[in-house]
């Protein structure tokens, strides 16, 4: 049950970093948004999350004002390192899969899309089984339900390219496929436009164990 919306996830974070309540929770949503609320499973969301940040009180505004960008970006980069944990130790899963957007019309959009392509089952199994198969791929970015532009798709997986401007390009799938079996990370980069929209998404491939863990939970 990993599809977090801010799954199954108790997570609490301490610093003696001083911060007001406003302060720790705008700084605590702002680093769910870029990491736990960026990664699934199987996209089933749980009735008990939490993300808790424990700080010593600060009254106000005051010296530690100029340390809050710096104390921003170490709490991102500890979000994003715990949250990849829970993908990577997906039941049964032998990869995790990175999944990067761009050229959308706005990040919202973006962000739509990546998580439609991590939660098809084909993509999932596609990487499981090494095979790139860029339809699978593509054709999850066109249900997604927002603008993209065809003409101006590319994709690439593992740094290889598999598509561009609404068309296949030629590839040996062999290269591909080992790239694939033999990287814990699979890389999927798909430009939909030209637009400034960005976003990226963390999901773990589908295997016959994450079947089989599931299938047989309470028998």
């Amino acid at each position: 049950m990993i599809g977090p919306n801010m799954a199954t996830m108790l997570c609490v974070l301490t610093t003696d970093f001083p911060l007001t309540t406003e302060r720790a929770d705008q700084a605590i949503r702002l680093a769910a948004r870029q990491s736990f609320n960026c990664i699934s499973v199987e996209g089933h969301t749980s009735t008990n999350d939490s993300l808790i940040l424990l700080a010593p009180a600060s009254d106000a505004a005051g010296q530690s004002d100029s340390a809050l960008p710096q104390f921003q970006e170490l709490l991102n980069d500890v979000c994003l390192e715990l949250a990849l944990k829970i993908p990577t130790d997906g039941e049964g899963a032998t990869h995790l899969i990175h999944i990067r957007i761009r050229g959308a019309q706005t990040d919202t959009d973006a962000d739509r899309i990546a998580r439609t392509i991590a939660l098809s089952n084909l993509v999932k199994t596609a990487v499981s089984g090494g095979d790139p198969n860029w339809g699978r791929v593509v054709s999850a970015a066109g249900y997604a339900g927002v603008p993209i532009q065809v003409d101006q798709m590319k994709l690439e997986i593992n740094g290889i390219l598999l598509f561009e401007r609404g068309q296949p390009v030629p590839f040996e799938p062999a290269v591909v496929s080992r790239s694939i079996r033999q990287t814990p990370t699979t890389s999927i980069e798909l430009a939909v436009g030209v637009g400034a929209g960005a976003a990226q998404h963390w999901t773990s491939d589908l295997t016959a164990d994450y079947v089989k863990l599931n299938a047989d939970y309470t028998t």
